[in-house]
């Protein structure tokens, strides 16, 4: 079925890239003017079309490092060179298209959609039926909208899932079949970071030094705000990936990440982000409002951080190790327990070494890479040494901090065996010694808390320091 002399037309969006560039130009848009949402619910009133025309003027986009399909780039090179012309058609905007086609260099011709015409379905089909003739060409596509495209071509080369290659076999029963497996629901939970949910785990800690680990309405407060608050982490875990897809795309690991690497739909990830979101305060609306407040606050900071402050050096880490702290006073609220300064004392400057180490290990990266500066981030290679600095001394004064409450005279009211705790003194310092020693050596999980609790060594003393808090009650 491959003739040279028949020209071979693609489809952009999800055929020959994994990438929707009307949702990957306006969460560009959205992260560089947040209030420009508004000005896209007008656009869209005045058509689908002048809404991607009106993005696409404003946006500038590195199609260098967008997710294409690589199987289907080796078939379009093999047609160009037995002489077929090719011809990308999309309804993507045309400034979009134009940069994919001169970055490839294999296409004749572009037709795309412009500021009064949104080029889809049947509007394609009939635009590639006048150029070429009625079963003229063939076409390659991805989606139900291709239909009518594949009814008038020639031959249907399909890009996707059994089931839309069997939709597209009922349009034109000449079909060539490039099959895309997506296990959507290990996708989504990836993209969600359920392994990051142990940081709210933090949410527990009040209960514990409260002594209230034995009332059991008190930990099924807890458990809920645990519930709540990883469920809404995950809803701006997903609106930050959705804005920061450029830089992952060029970070060694972010760019396996689902959005970035394109097996995610970004329209799928803007359901599930609003899902989540109102999953997370409908089981906030069962506890304490103050519950409700500290999240609000903790989601406003969250959504600072991906719009502006995770760009400000510095800035950043004291934000990362606000939202820690966060997750601490959640847990009190939930209970209306009562925090001791002690305990924020303690919490500021250890998670705030904790921010400083992730940096660290993310500029060694970069480092190894040959690069120096990391993209998105305010910071240059150079900045190691004293990021290693500010961590360990960080580190060390949360240490401090925890000496001198175990000299206090609250903590030897609160607790009847007291001189049971000094060896949480010297556990906490050996951890702290031993995560930058391994961050030096290169040994550490870009994300310090993860990395804690796969650790063994990370998992033996925080058991061991549970075992002397139970020990010293």
């Amino acid at each position: 079925m491959s003739d040279p002399a028949v020209p071979l037309c693609v489809d952009l969006d999800g055929t020959l890239t994994r990438a929707d560039f009307l949702f990957e130009s306006f969460f560009v848009l959205l992260k560089r003017q947040p209030l420009s949402i508004f000005l896209c619910v007008f656009w869209l009133l005045r058509g689908k079309a002048y809404l991607k025309e009106q993005i696409a003027l404003r946006v500038t986009l590195d199609v260098g490092v967008l997710p294409y399909n690589g199987q289907l780039v080796d078939y379009l090179r093999e047609a160009r060179l037995a002489g077929r012309p090719l011809y990308l058609c999309t309804a993507s905007n045309q400034r979009f298209a134009s940069q994919v086609a001169a970055h490839f260099g294999l296409f004749n011709g572009v037709l795309a959609s412009n500021a009064s015409m949104n080029l889809s379905g049947k509007l394609k089909a009939a635009a590639l039926v006048k150029q070429f003739g009625d079963h003229g060409f063939d076409y390659c596509g991805d989606a139900r909208a291709d239909v009518p495209v594949w009814q008038r071509a020639r031959l249907a080369i399909v890009v996707g899932n059994r089931q839309i290659a069997k939709i597209a076999r009922k349009a034109n029963a000449e079909i060539v079949f490039f099959e895309e497996k997506r296990r959507l629901i290990p996708l989504m939970l990836k993209e969600m970071r359920v392994h990051q949910w142990v940081k709210n785990s933090l949410i527990f800690l009040p209960l514990l030094l409260g002594h209230r680990f034995d009332d059991l309405q008190a930990v099924l407060a807890s458990c809920l705000a645990f519930a709540s608050f990883s469920l809404t982490a995950s809803s701006v875990y997903l609106l930050n990936d959705m804005l920061d897809l450029d830089a992952d795309r060029r970070h060694p690991r972010k760019q396996s990440r689902p959005f970035a690497s394109g097996k995610l739909p970004l329209s799928l990830g803007i359901v599930l982000t609003i899902v989540l979101l109102v999953a997370g305060l409908g089981i906030a609306a069962l506890l304490p409002w103050q519950f409700g407040a500290v999240l609000i606050a903790y989601m406003t900071a969250t959504v600072a951080y991906s719009f502006v402050l995770k760009r400000i050096a510095l800035i950043d880490v004291f934000t990362l190790a606000s939202l820690y702290t966060v997750r601490v006073i959640a847990g009190g609220e939930c209970n209306n327990i009562s925090l001791s300064y002690w305990l924020i004392l303690f919490s500021v400057p250890i998670f705030l070494s904790l921010a400083m180490l992730k940096r660290y290990v993310e500029l060694e990266a970069m480092l190894q890479q040959g690069k120096t500066e990391a993209a998105g981030r305010g910071y240059i290679t150079q900045d190691m040494s004293i990021l290693r600095s500010y961590g360990t001394a960080a580190g060390y004064l949360a240490v401090l901090v925890l000496a001198l409450y175990l000299n206090s005279p609250e903590f030897k009211l609160l607790y009847r065996h007291p001189q049971m705790l000094w060896p949480v003194f010297a556990l906490t310092l050996y951890w702290v010694s031993r995560i930058w020693m391994l961050a030096f050596r290169g040994q550490m999980h870009d994300d310090p808390i993860v990395f804690t609790f796969k650790d063994r060594v990370s998992c033996a003393v925080i058991g061991l320091c549970g075992v002397f808090m139970v020990l010293a009650i």
